[in-house]
């Protein structure tokens, strides 16, 4: 027996997130919370957010502390205003970032402890503070997931925290929203997502809900993303990355993530690689390293690309999407971790620590092939 669980409810589609303000009153919420970043607050897409809540009668507390990848200090901080204001829901509104912030203070809310207590799995209580997660990306999926990862400066750890108690009650992905999102991000966000949906095709926990989802998830970014990257006022390539994140974040949601995710984490606690980034930089390093183990799997991916597979060996499916894996990376012009700001010397001292604490995540024993520690260094190097 498999699970399957996605929020209670979801709001898709242009214009969606002018609903929000409704949804909230008509559940009775009185004062929002909404943690958030500078740079989203300054969007217009921000602004008809929390216009939505004013004109349902909500009072707004705005925090915009969240600047970076959150942590613990961020939450603890953004908690703090939760309280002073006292606030009843709270509404992540950005990327995985603001999101992922947000989740962890409706943990906090109720509770006297701290965050480092609900890292792993399965160690949130069902006492947290009602929760919107409105999208302003394509690619995290975090509006729908049990995931929120939360930096532990003290440790230099990035805290896996899994629960179905992190799960917002409602998620927003509407793709008016993303428009204003720089290059660089949807890039970045772009292959987050399709990530998300490679790595839960072939993860060993799969199901059939999860698969029809992910290759949905694929056959959408493969067509749409280089127009989104290219054409940033494309409605239709941005509603449609739009629609491959969620469906991407849920089929994870359920399935889990392998190889990539476990290594892209200590990349960003070491050296402060963003998530998204982090992943689209090991995707097709690391989709090689795994492909032949599940030929099938990959030559499924293919198919759902549009790649002339059909009837053919299945070793040449897994290359052929491989190859296409590639050629999309280097059409959204992903670098390699020496043209960001990580020095050869402080790289090569930390590989082996990277690959201990990418093992100890637990993603990569989903992985259809699994890594050894000196084979993670080996990839690592190999995306240097």
């Amino acid at each position: 027996m498999r699970e399957f669980r996605i929020p209670p409810l979801i709001l898709i589609g242009a214009g969606s997130a002018d609903g929000v303000g409704a949804v909230l009153h008509a559940r009775g919420y009185r004062h929002a919370l909404v943690v958030s970043d500078p740079g989203v607050l300054a969007s217009p897409a921000a602004a008809g957010v929390l216009n939505s809540l004013r004109m349902a009668g909500l009072a707004v507390s705005v925090h915009a502390g969240i600047i970076s990848e959150p942590t613990v200090r961020m939450v603890e901080t953004a908690l703090v205003d939760l309280r002073a204001n006292g606030a009843d829901v709270v509404v992540g509104l950005g990327g995985g970032s603001p999101m992922d912030a947000a989740k962890a203070v409706a943990i906090l809310a109720g509770a006297d402890t701290s965050i480092q207590d609900y890292e792993g799995a399965d160690k949130v209580p069902p006492r947290r503070m009602p929760l919107v997660c409105v999208a302003t990306s394509a690619g995290t999926g975090s509006e729908v997931t049990r995931f929120t990862i939360i930096t532990d400066e003290a440790r230099s750890r990035k805290m896996l925290i899994s629960s179905w108690e992190v799960m917002p009650d409602i998620a927003v992905a509407d793709p008016d929203l993303t428009h204003s999102l720089p290059a660089r991000y949807t890039v970045s966000t772009g292959i987050d997502a399709l990530t998300h949906a490679i790595e839960s095709f072939v993860s060993g926990r799969s199901q059939p809900l999860s698969e029809t989802l992910a290759l949905s998830a694929i056959r959408r970014i493969s067509r749409w993303l280089r127009h989104a990257y290219r054409e940033p006022e494309n409605r239709e390539a941005r509603a449609q990355m739009s629609l491959a994140a969620l469906e991407a974040g849920m089929s994870f949601c359920n399935a889990s993530v392998a190889l990539v995710h476990g290594m892209a984490r200590p990349l960003g606690a070491h050296f402060g690689v963003p998530h998204g980034t982090a992943n689209a930089i090991l995707l097709a390093e690391v989709s090689a390293f795994s492909a032949f183990a599940a030929a099938e799997r990959y030559q499924d991916i293919a198919v759902a690309w549009g790649l002339p597979v059909a009837g053919r060996p299945k070793e040449e499916g897994a290359t052929a999407a491989i190859d296409a894996i590639r050629r999309l990376c280097e059409d959204l012009e992903v670098p390699p971790l020496r043209e960001l700001d990580v020095p050869r010397d402080r790289f090569e001292a930390a590989v082996a620590q990277m690959a201990k604490d990418a093992l100890a995540s637990g993603s990569p024993a989903n992985n259809p092939r699994i890594a050894t520690a000196e084979e993670i260094e080996q990839l690592y190097r190999a995306c240097y």
